[in-house]
């Protein structure tokens, strides 16, 4: 991992395990209640991981704090500025691409904002979030493919589309330029937080 990637990797992982600790959690609580592995839980917290998007939504879901709980820095309400270049980078492509959280709501209705860059080639697949979570996804610079459901939708610069991301789905980018578009995520299923003590197992 690079610094920058290191550096985002640690503070998650402190945040991580102050959620867990709050809880009375023990390690493997925290895994089953993810469907991750106890090894996965203790890399996160460690920050020797570097997670994929569906394992911290997997985690934040279990704690009740939505993804940019657990990637955005603490500040205070009710305004929360996250400047140009402070997004967290939760996904590297292999032509160039990048997924960056630039910013999101608290639970219990979590809204996501994040600004992706799509080299040629790059293709992000997604597993199904949360039921009743929707997404909507505008087309900034480039040629972007949206695989959902059944359906593969070609959008040019300008075009918009929204769609259920409680059902698989991926980002395609297959022509030579890069593509950038904005993508905001509804998800309305993510509990609000619990400080209530749970015995431990």
């Amino acid at each position: 991992m690079d610094e920058t990637t290191a550096s985002l990797a640690s503070a998650i992982g402190d945040r991580v395990r102050a959620e867990r600790r709050s809880r009375h959690w023990t390690l493997d609580r925290l895994a089953e209640a993810a469907g991750v592995s106890r090894r996965m839980v203790v890399n996160v917290e460690q920050g020797t991981a570097n997670p994929s998007v569906g394992t911290l939504l997997r985690i934040s879901a279990a704690l009740g704090v939505g993804l940019p709980g657990l990637v955005e820095p603490p500040q205070p309400k009710p305004v929360r500025v996250n400047r140009s270049g402070q997004g967290a980078v939760l996904w590297s492509g292999l032509h160039g691409g990048r997924g960056v959280l630039v910013a999101g709501t608290e639970p219990p209705d979590v809204i996501e904002l994040w600004d992706w860059v799509l080299g040629p080639g790059d293709r992000h697949a997604s597993e199904a979030h949360t039921a009743g979570t929707k997404e909507l996804v505008h087309v900034l610079e480039g040629v972007l493919t949206v695989e959902v459901v059944d359906r593969s939708l070609t959008l040019n610069p300008g075009d918009a589309a929204s769609f259920p991301g409680d059902t698989p789905h991926a980002y395609v980018n297959s022509s030579r330029t890069p593509t950038r578009f904005s993508l905001a995520v509804f998800d309305p299923g993510a509990p609000a937080p619990s400080r209530r003590p749970v015995a431990d197992d």
